[in-house]
C-alpha cells in the first residue's frame, strides 16, 4: 500500500481541493468523512483536517477525537479544523469582530518553523471565516499573524501538531502549495513517489490478482474515463474483457464509426451496437428534460444487458468512476441535490448481479489523462471535450427525432471541426451546439425562409464544477455562423450563448 496523507472531510467546499494539491506533490491522500474516519495504519503519514461551512461554537458541531491522532503522525488543521484544535486545547473561538474573508497578508512569521520555512512576510493568503481563534491554549504557539488576524497559524509545541486560519489549497494563497509540502514533505516525511508510472504499474497488478481468468464486460462512451479504465483491465486480462460501445443515434456526426475505429487500433475487444431506433422510439413524444434522461438511461441499461448476455461466463462489470463520485457517495452533508440525472454504465441495475471493478476511483479526471498518458492513449482521446452521456438528447429542446438530430450533428461538426482548424479547441473545455424549439424568419437569396435556430456553447473551467463562457473572437463566430447558415439545410440563424456557471448550467438540459 503506498504511504498517504488522510484528509478528514468537515464539510468545506475546498476539501476535494486539498486533495488535489497533495496529489500533485506525488503524494496519494484518501478523503474521509470525520465521522467515518478508517483504521490509522501504517501507511498513513500525516492527517489534514478541513474546513467547514460550520462554527465550532454549534452545539451540533462537527467533532473527532483528536486523540487518535495526536502524537502518532502529523496533524495540520485548516480553518476549522484550525478552531476545532484550538476549542478543544482549552483556548477560545469567538466570532470574528471585522470580516475575515478574501485576501490577506502574512505580517508576521516564525519562518524558523519547519510549517513556514520560506514562505514569505507579506505573503497573500486567502482567509474563509466567521470566527476566529481569540485565546490560544498554554501549550499553543502562534508561529503566523496577519495585521487583523494574530492566530494565523499556530503549533502545538512538543508535537508535530499545527493549525492554519487560511486556506493554502485555493490559489489565491501565493505560497499555499509549498506550505503544503512543508507538511506533507518535510514534517510528515512522505517520499513523492506516488506517480502515473507507478499507478499503472500497481494498479495492473492488482487487477490481475482481483480478476484472474475471470471475464470483465464494459460499457464504453469513447470518452477519456472509460477507455483509460478499459485500458488499464486489457493490460491485466487482455481478451477476457468484452467492451461494448452502444450508437443511441444522439452521439456526435460519424462519431460511433470513429470511436470502433480509435479502438480497434488500441487492441480492444469491443463491439459496437447500433440501437439508434430503441432509442428514437423510446424518446418519441417525450419533451421533459428529465424523462429524456431516464428514457435514455433505461434503453441504454435493455441494451447493455441484452449484449451482455451473450458473453458466456461474465462475472464482473468494468466501470470508469473516478474518485469526485466516490467522494460525493460519502459526503458529509450526503450526495448533492440532484440537478439532473446522468445516464452511464454507473447506474445499472442490480438484476445484472455482476460484481464492479472501478480501477480509477481514486483519481481525479486530470490524473485520469496523465494515466491515459502513461498508458500512450492517443491524444483524440484524452484531450476530448466532455459529452453528456444522453448525448444529443439534451442539446435537442423539446421532442427528438431522426431529422432534428441530424441537423444538429451538422451543425455541431462544422462548430467542433471549426475550433480545431482556428487552434482553439484546447483552449476550450467543452464546447457544443443547441437546437432551439424555435423558428426565426429569414431571407435567403430573393426567398423568405422560417427556419430553426441553433445556440452555440463555449466554455472554459477546471472542473465543471464552475465555468465560465469562452471568449471566442468575432471574426471565428461570424465565419461558423456563416459556414452553419449556409452549410445545414433548415437552420437560419446561430446565436452564441455568453452565461456563466453558476447561474446557467453548461448544459440547457
Amino acid at each position: 500500500m503506498a504511504e498517504q496523507i488522510l484528509i478528514l472531510d468537515f464539510g468545506s467546499q475546498y476539501t476535494q481541493l486539498i486533495a488535489r494539491r497533495v496529489r500533485e506533490l506525488n503524494v496519494y491522500c484518501e478523503i474521509h468523512p470525520y465521522n467515518n474516519i478508517p483504521e490509522l495504519t501504517d501507511d498513513v503519514k500525516g492527517v489534514i483536517l478541513s474546513g467547514s461551512p460550520c462554527s465550532v461554537r454549534q452545539d451540533d458541531a462537527p467533532d473527532v477525537d483528536l486523540t487518535l491522532f495526536k502524537n502518532k503522525v502529523p496533524l495540520l488543521g485548516v480553518c476549522y479544523g484550525a478552531q476545532l484544535m484550538a476549542q478543544k486545547g482549552g483556548g477560545k473561538v469567538l466570532p470574528s469582530k471585522i470580516r475575515e474573508y478574501g485576501r490577506a497578508k502574512l505580517a508576521k512569521l516564525d519562518q524558523h518553523n519547519e510549517l513556514m520555512k520560506e514562505i514569505a512576510i507579506d505573503s497573500v493568503v486567502w482567509m474563509s471565516h466567521s470566527d476566529t481563534i481569540a485565546e490560544l491554549p498554554e501549550n499553543f504557539k502562534v508561529i503566523a499573524s496577519t495585521p487583523s488576524v494574530e492566530v494565523a497559524a499556530f503549533k502545538v509545541e512538543g508535537e508535530e501538531t499545527y493549525g492554519i486560519q487560511f486556506h493554502p489549497e485555493v490559489t489565491h494563497s501565493a505560497q499555499g502549495k509549498e506550505l503544503l509540502r512543508n507538511f506533507v514533505v518535510h514534517i510528515a516525511g512522505c517520499a513523492q513517489d506516488w506517480t502515473p508510472d507507478i499507478f499503472v504499474e500497481s494498479t495492473v497488478e492488482e487487477l490481475k490478482a482481483k480478476l484472474g481468468n475471470d471475464k470483465v464486460v464494459m460499457g464504453l462512451s469513447g470518452g477519456v474515463d472509460s477507455s483509460v479504465a478499459a485500458t488499464l483491465i486489457h493490460q491485466a486480462i487482455g481478451k477476457n474483457l468484452y467492451c461494448i460501445f452502444v450508437d443511441n443515434g444522439l452521439l456526435r456526426k460519424n462519431e460511433f464509426e470513429d470511436v470502433l475505429d480509435s479502438y480497434k487500433h488500441m487492441g480492444l475487444n469491443v463491439k459496437g451496437v447500433d440501437a439508434k431506433q430503441k432509442f428514437y422510439d423510446a424518446l418519441k413524444d417525450i419533451t421533459d428534460p428529465e424523462a429524456k434522461r431516464k428514457a435514455i438511461g433505461r434503453v441504454f441499461i435493455e441494451v447493455f444487458d441484452d449484449e451482455s448476455h451473450k458473453i458466456d461466463g461474465v462475472k464482473w462489470l468494468g466501470q470508469g468512476t473516478i474518485y469526485p463520485d466516490v467522494i460525493e457517495s460519502v459526503s458529509v452533508k450526503g450526495p448533492s441535490a440532484t440537478i439532473k440525472s446522468h445516464h452511464n454504465v454507473g447506474g445499472l441495475p442490480d438484476f445484472m448481479k455482476l460484481k464492479v471493478v472501478e480501477p480509477l476511483n481514486t483519481l481525479f479526471k486530470d490524473e485520469v489523462r496523465l494515466v491515459g498518458k502513461t498508458l500512450e492513449i492517443d491524444d483524440t482521446i484524452l484531450g476530448r471535450h466532455p459529452f453528456p452521456g444522453p448525448g444529443l438528447g439534451i442539446r435537442i429542446l423539446g421532442d427528438i427525432t431522426a431529422e432534428k438530430v441530424r441537423i444538429l450533428q451538422e451543425v455541431d461538426h462544422l462548430f467542433i471541426n471549426g475550433l480545431k482548424k482556428a487552434g482553439l479547441y484546447d483552449d476550450v473545455w467543452q464546447a457544443g451546439a443547441i437546437l432551439l424549439p424555435i423558428n426565426s424568419v429569414g431571407v435567403m437569396g430573393d426567398e423568405r425562409t422560417y427556419e430553426q435556430v441553433v445556440s452555440l456553447r463555449a466554455v472554459t473551467s477546471v472542473d465543471g464544477m464552475t465555468a465560465d463562457w469562452c471568449h471566442l473572437p468575432y471574426e471565428f463566430l461570424a465565419d461558423i455562423s456563416n459556414d452553419i447558415i449556409n452549410g445545414v439545410k433548415g437552420v437560419n440563424r446561430v446565436v452564441y450563448d455568453i452565461s456563466s456557471k453558476p447561474p446557467a448550467t453548461i448544459e440547457w438540459e
